[in-house]
């Protein structure tokens, strides 16, 4: 038995939505975890809340800490702060416990299916990259980019700037448009045409060499989410995803019998049960998990192995952190139906590199996946005595 000794968390003035989350036995070994959004709010979870229930804890209980955690938070609701919380501890504990055992999460997870996984590439602007501008601008001259370095997959968004706006400090995009906001109830012919060049330019110029995805962020009511989809069906576009809000099985069920796209649903859901809910439903051709939202790496495997059960491919989601990514191409590295797992290439080429070691690196469109100890990275020395960084611990 090695007891969890203390639980620390950091974040950074220049990764406001960023946290870090450590947890140490005492025998001085450290685990890292990840999560993203309201990091002050998960923080005050961390350690309001699960510190005291874990700390002298046996470390390697990660499925009864997982269990106690829920179980304590579902008493007044759990899914926002308090998820992403325990999604980072419970990634904590799996690369603590790999450090423990010399062994890699995958292979503690029940052994390696794989030790590469191909990779798409999400448009964004990030790290001396253009994508989000260029999808919009010169999406051909991109998808050619992208295939003369390997990558033959993409993901662009080219409707969110035709629904509502709304001002947000998350980030905007060309035109100052913002990846977040209100749901759109009216599409417009014109911008439908529009939002659909960038698909059709792409098949023009590179034809079927691209498999391309068409991100939704949620912000289509129905009726503009299936003529979006019909517009889309004759260019065979991988996926479609989240084009409207998948708080409802029923409706996504829709997309599914009413067209011909590929649904991904979805990284905003959290936990199993909301999954079981689509899959019951049959609202999903592919199912999308994102480890430091749903509720970490115990969670996203039950969720990959559900998937498995009704025969479709997990596509683990990642545009938040290196740590995120870490995790996720360990579960992809255990899991048989991991399909293809995102990256952001200005991430992986820019700020990745800024707060940890050993960043994953893309050779011929796949990413080649750690066997070493955890997760295989930790966070860069002197991260913590950054100007701006806050730093706290329970524990001794």
């Amino acid at each position: 038995m090695s007891r969890i000794a203390w639980i620390g968390t950091v974040r950074l003035l220049e990764q406001p939505n960023a946290l870090w989350v450590e947890v140490a036995d005492e025998d001085g070994l450290v685990g890292l975890g990840e999560t993203y959004y309201l990091p002050t709010a998960v923080e005050a979870v961390i350690h309001d809340m699960a510190a005291p229930l874990l700390l002298g804890t046996d470390a390697a209980r990660i499925g009864m800490i997982a269990e106690t955690l829920f179980s304590r938070a579902s008493f007044y609701g759990w899914a926002g702060a308090e998820m992403r919380a325990f999604s980072a501890l419970d990634i904590a504990l799996w690369d603590l416990q790999g450090k423990r055992t010399g062994l890699s999460v995958a292979e503690l997870l029940g052994g390696r299916a794989r030790d590469e996984i191909r990779v798409y590439n999400t448009c964004v602007d990030a790290g001396g990259f253009d994508d989000a501008t260029s999808m919009l601008t010169r999406p051909g001259d991109l998808a050619e980019e992208l295939l003369e370095g390997g990558v033959a997959a993409m993901k662009v968004w080219p409707w969110d700037r035709y629904a509502p706006q709304i001002e947000s400090e998350l980030g905007t995009g060309p035109g100052g448009w913002s990846a977040m906001g209100l749901v759109g109830h009216d599409l417009t012919p014109a911008s439908l045409s529009a939002g659909l060049r960038c698909i059709e330019e792409i098949r023009e110029r590179v034809g079927p060499r691209m498999d391309v995805m068409v991100e939704g962020h949620s912000r289509w009511d129905l009726n503009a989410a299936l003529r979006i989809c019909r517009a889309l069906e004759p260019f065979e576009v991988a996926w479609v995803e989240d084009i409207m809000q998948p708080a409802s099985a029923r409706d996504l069920a829709r997309l599914v019998r009413e067209t011909r796209v590929p649904q991904a649903v979805s990284e905003r859901l959290i936990g199993r049960s909301a999954y079981r809910d689509i899959l019951e439903a049959e609202a999903a051709h592919l199912v999308m998990v994102d480890v430091v939202w749903t509720g970490g790496l115990s969670e996203a495997r039950k969720i990959a192995d559900l998937a498995d059960a009704y025969h479709l491919p997990l596509v683990p989601h990642d545009c938040v952190g290196p740590v995120a990514l870490a995790a996720a191409l360990q579960l992809c590295a255990h899991t048989a139906n991991a399909k293809v797992m995102e990256t952001v290439r200005g991430f992986l080429a820019g700020w990745y590199h800024d707060v940890v070691t050993d960043v994953p690196v893309i050779v011929g469109g796949g990413i080649q996946i750690s066997d070493r100890p955890g997760l295989g990275l930790e966070l860069l020395p002197g991260v913590r005595d950054r100007e701006g960084a806050v730093v706290r611990r329970s524990g001794s």
